[in-house]
């Protein structure tokens, strides 16, 4: 009986945690839907899975689907580069695997998008745009006048490509493993970002020539499949959420990246990089 009594007395003793102006409710997440979400699944069991963002890059995202839905990825590709603070590469290593009929080698290049999809922003300038914010469904932003585009920030997703005129197909794509090379915006096709498993990329073996390329096949890492999400059975898709940003608690949540408040920060900041306050992604609940 004791113990019942302390255990109550201790509970009323603890207060509930204080919601934070910054705090979601349960209606700011919202679904990611399933034709946006590739899954990759590497030889070793590891998978990683790719937000697409068929908006900013609507040729080259069409591609990557047509690319999945006849399981291209299946045979001969692999994660071929690792190259250390920068990017994992993957795709077909020997560049001779042949196209899905209907894919587009060279399709625009998709580098910006004109007019503007921002629904919040960073209060600062950004220092390769003149402003930093994020779209209604939740990706990261940059921009100047009239147009804008997804940033190469740790994580996101790009088009691999040759010397320009190429543009690149969406056959071979890598990943920001690193600090973000936002020199690469606006010169290369943004086409999503990997929002589960990016550790089993940033995790493999640096590459062991030039610019991170293994000089082996054997120390490729091998891919065996790459699905849409709507192409699984119902029991076996992922799901996600990503945060909505057009309410105040998520310009509470800005203001918080840029101000970090605790005991341990005794400056505030007064700003914050877009690659430092990428919009929140969760795995549904």
């Amino acid at each position: 009986m004791l113990n019942i009594l302390l255990a109550a007395m201790l509970t009323q003793a603890v207060p509930a945690a204080a919601t934070l102006p910054s705090d979601p409710v349960a209606a700011d997440w919202v679904a990611v839907p399933d034709d946006e979400l590739v899954v990759f699944t590497l030889a070793n069991g590891h998978r990683f899975t790719v937000r697409l963002a068929p908006q900013y890059a609507p040729v080259h995202v069409a591609n990557i689907r047509k690319l999945a839905r006849a399981h291209w990825w299946d045979a001969g590709t692999s994660v071929y580069r690792l190259q250390d603070n920068y990017v994992a590469q993957w795709g077909d290593a020997t560049e001779k695997k042949p196209l899905v009929s209907g894919v587009v080698a060279n399709p625009p290049a998709e580098y910006l998008h004109t007019g503007s999809t921002t629904v919040a922003r960073l209060s600062q300038r950004d220092p390769y745009a003149e402003w930093a914010g994020y779209s209604r469904d939740g990706w990261p932003l940059a921009g100047n006048g009239a147009t804008e585009w997804l940033p190469h920030c740790y994580g996101m997703v790009g088009v691999a490509r040759d010397l320009a005129p190429s543009t690149g197909s969406g056959a071979e794509l890598y990943a920001v493993i690193g600090h973000s090379p936002r020199a690469l915006d606006r010169n290369i096709a943004v086409v999503g970002r990997v929002i589960d498993g990016v550790e089993w990329l940033s995790s493999l073996p640096r590459g062991t020539g030039d610019l991170g390329f293994y000089k082996t096949e054997g120390e490729r890492s091998p891919i065996v499949s790459a699905r849409l999400a709507s192409e699984l059975p119902a029991g076996e898709r992922p799901h996600f959420e990503y945060r909505a940003t057009d309410n105040p608690r998520f310009v509470a949540w800005i203001a918080s990246r840029e101000n970090r408040a605790g005991p341990f920060f005794t400056v505030p900041a007064g700003g914050a990089d877009i690659c430092a306050a990428l919009p929140p992604v969760r795995k549904a609940p």
